[in-house]
């Protein structure tokens, strides 16, 4: 055997070591996690997808849905035990996102997870929600209320995704065509550069807003530093592609009343692209400006409440015309 033959053998089975030791190292971290952030909530069954939730309060309902890389606990911020007092409010993890699976059969497209948490509202039996989407689950919610305007009452819209962009770059890694590869990575460098990067991360996500220091477990942070954490976020944005251009197209047609709250500082989505451009083609739309960036439910969930309360409280009928406001 050739000295060559052996350093390819020897460097074939240092791979395979460090591959094996990368593997170890994520299973041990995304258990510490769970341990760490277990399930709060319950569970049920929606075709292959099993959706874990928490349904509180009673009165009319409100389906909060989270952004890319998100879970539930992204509104844990916001004084909902409040809101339990006169709603219903359930929290859901999407399809693949926190402690829900997403079914082998099942796609992450954002006209997909509408569907599921269309089946999700009739299943609990819910009567025309309020849907709260906050970034991708803004996009999911839109779709929603494209799709199934029977199941919705009202779009009240945080930040929310509304037209293509090229993906902000603290989110190209996650940019994976390739299934394959993406559960290799998911597996072996995902854990380790999120941990790594996970501090300049949380700073462009939140910025020009500082991230609360109890984010990690309060906000449920952790659980992105998980591999199935990072195969669903990384799936959720290459299937953005697959929907939203059609998906723009059809915003005129929207009936359901659509609120939109946007921070001018967003450095994460541009207010004026998704937030503003979305009120043009939606006459009943309305759009409240607010001095803030992207995490608006963790960085000011007393305002976002605020705002939340006012659309809650007001009957649909009166939102009949577009109006745009802001505040200093």
């Amino acid at each position: 055997m050739t000295v060559v033959m052996l350093g390819l053998i020897a460097a074939a089975a240092i791979c395979i070591f460090v591959a094996v030791g990368l593997m170890v190292f994520s299973a041990y971290v995304a258990r510490r996690v769970e341990q760490a952030v277990p399930p709060r909530g319950k569970f049920v069954d929606i075709g292959a997808d099993r959706i874990h939730y928490v349904d509180r309060g009673n009165g009319p309902p409100l389906v909060f849905i989270h952004g890319l890389s998100g879970q539930l606990h992204n509104f844990a911020y916001l004084p909902l035990r409040d809101l339990e007092q006169t709603h219903r409010v359930i929290v859901l993890d999407r399809p693949g996102s926190g402690y829900s699976v997403r079914g082998a059969g099942s796609s992450a497209g954002i006209t997909a997870q509408a569907q599921t948490i269309a089946r999700f509202i009739e299943v609990l039996g819910l009567y025309k929600p309020t849907i709260v989407g906050h970034s991708l689950g803004g996009a999911i919610a839109l779709a929603l209320g494209l799709n199934h305007p029977r199941s919705v009452g009202r779009l009240a819209l945080i930040a929310p995704l509304t037209h293509m962009i090229e993906p902000p770059r603290v989110f190209t890694q996650l940019v994976i065509p390739s299934s394959w590869v993406r559960g290799i990575v998911s597996v072996t460098l995902a854990v380790p550069l999120g941990i790594r990067n996970g501090p300049a991360a949380l700073k462009a996500v939140f910025a020009p807003e500082a991230a609360p220091k109890d984010f990690a477990m309060k906000g449920g942070g952790l659980l992105g530093l998980r591999p199935r954490g990072f195969r669903a976020a990384s799936s959720d944005l290459v299937a953005v592609n697959d929907d939203l251009p059609a998906q723009e197209r059809r915003y005129p047609t929207l009936r359901v009343p659509v609120d939109v709250l946007y921070g001018r500082g967003d450095e994460i989505l541009d207010w004026r692209h998704h937030g503003e451009a979305l009120t043009r083609k939606v006459d009943h739309a309305t759009l409240h400006l607010v001095d803030g960036g992207h995490m608006l439910p963790i960085t000011q969930p007393e305002m976002t409440m605020e705002w939340l309360r006012t659309l809650v409280t007001v009957p649909t009928t009166t939102q009949a015309s577009h109006a745009t406001t802001t505040n200093a």
